[in-house]
């Protein structure tokens, strides 16, 4: 299982309807692309302060394989959805941390 998480440091001017519209629509691409197992989408919680960076929001997409997450990728719907993720971020792309793991035995 690859696990994909995306964290954001959204401009302060990024309304909380453009965050909900960005995550439904990263969502919705579960009903449409093969092997992506779940989405979870969400503010940090952590008690640790200062520790997230700035990075206070985002998501992980879970996908069964590489393959399944490099369709994702590569996908129409996703790159536009990750163009509005630009847009919206301090510093456009160096406003997103994106780090992907792969969790053996899944």
């Amino acid at each position: 299982m690859i696990r994909h998480c995306v964290f954001i440091r959204f401009r302060p001017e990024t309304s909380a309807e453009a965050k909900t519209e960005i995550y439904q629509e990263i969502s919705d691409l579960k009903d449409r692309l093969p092997g992506i197992l779940a989405v979870h989408v969400g503010d940090n919680v952590s008690p640790e302060t200062g520790m997230d960076k700035g990075y206070a929001e985002g998501f992980i997409v879970d996908f069964s394989d590489a393959e399944s997450r490099d369709i994702y990728l590569a996908d129409p719907g996703h790159q536009k959805t990750g163009g509005k993720i630009v847009a919206a971020a301090i510093d456009g792309i160096g406003g997103i941390f994106v780090y992907d793991i792969e969790i053996a035995g899944s």
